[in-house]
């Protein structure tokens, strides 16, 4: 066992100074798949930038409810404590008639017009916030039924077409970016495959003498796999690098913008779960790719 360990180390620094040997061409190709991988990967932080922020949105989704005509404060205020300390509610505000009629005022432009009343036409109402775990278009649907049930609710009103249309959206975004990391992913697997095929037909004689003085597939076939998972995986390095620099040049602009708008947000980078998953992902697709070329070809090769 321990000179198994002992020889795949011994091909792992050989294939390393392989690469060491050609710098430029073993770099240009770790280019290509850094940037084939970083553009799913990219993809991939910006949406779930856009989920993180989407949940601490002021404009995120409200319900009003609008109480009966005849509701007194005291029976108002009562039914606000009711609500608060249902599962989903984060805040409920109450705004008197009153309230509401000052606020009317100040946004139609028709003061003069509406002191003219003989009596305020406005409903009290309670504006509610659900938490950042239910705004879920399934979740406010829920929350917005067991308010009907309430008897002093008159009207309960909720605009989730934009939530649905979000979720949608975001929904179809991550199929999106599955479906363009698959098709890269074949990319690389092309990528790595052609350049060990490249290097296998460069190494031909090489490897018809090894094969006549008794070398196995399995020897012969080792040093390209290490160059395809190392080629892999330094590709993923880069995709990492670009993908960070990237979010990097944003975190100014995006900052101010949303000091603009009174938010915490701010620009999240990959995480260690979804680095560690990069590169290990950059390192099976090199290793795949290499498996496969090398099945092919060596085959192929055949001592006269």
């Amino acid at each position: 066992m321990k000179n198994y360990l002992l020889r795949h180390l011994q091909v792992f620094f050989y294939t390393l100074g392989q690469l060491a040997r050609t710098p430029f061409s073993s770099f240009m190709t770790m280019a290509v798949i850094g940037i084939t991988l970083a553009l799913p990967a990219g993809l991939y932080v910006l949406i779930d930038n856009i989920q993180t922020a989407s949940v601490g949105w002021d404009g995120k989704a409200q319900i009003s409810v609008f109480l009966k005509p005849g509701t007194t404060q005291q029976q108002a205020r009562a039914l606000e404590t009711k609500i608060r300390h249902l599962r989903p509610v984060e805040s409920v505000q109450y705004i008197s008639p009153e309230a509401a009629m000052e606020e009317f005022k100040r946004l139609s432009g028709f003061g003069g017009a509406l002191d003219a009343l003989e009596h305020n036409p406005l409903p009290a109402v309670l504006v509610i916030r659900p938490g950042d775990g239910h705004s879920d278009p399934e979740s406010l649907q829920g929350l917005v039924a067991s308010l009907r049930g309430f008897g002093d609710a008159d009207l309960v009103q909720l605009d989730l077409e934009w939530v649905k249309r979000l979720h949608l959206l975001l929904r179809l975004a991550e199929r999106g970016v599955w479906l363009l990391a698959v098709l890269l992913g074949l990319a690389v697997l092309l990528t790595i495959g052609n350049t060990i095929r490249l290097a296998i037909l460069n190494r031909r004689d090489e490897i018809e003498i090894i094969k006549l003085i008794g070398g196995t597939n399995a020897f012969i076939r080792r040093p390209f796999l290490y160059s395809g998972l190392l080629q892999g995986l330094f590709g993923a390095g880069i995709a990492w690098v670009l993908v960070q620099t990237g979010l990097l040049l944003l975190t100014g602009p995006v900052r101010e913008l949303a000091t603009l708008y009174a938010s915490p947000f701010g620009v999240q980078g990959l995480d260690t779960p979804t680095s560690l998953a990069l590169l290990a992902s950059g390192a099976l697709l090199g290793w795949l790719g290499s498996r496969l070329a090398v099945g092919r070809h060596l085959r192929e090769i055949e001592p006269s």
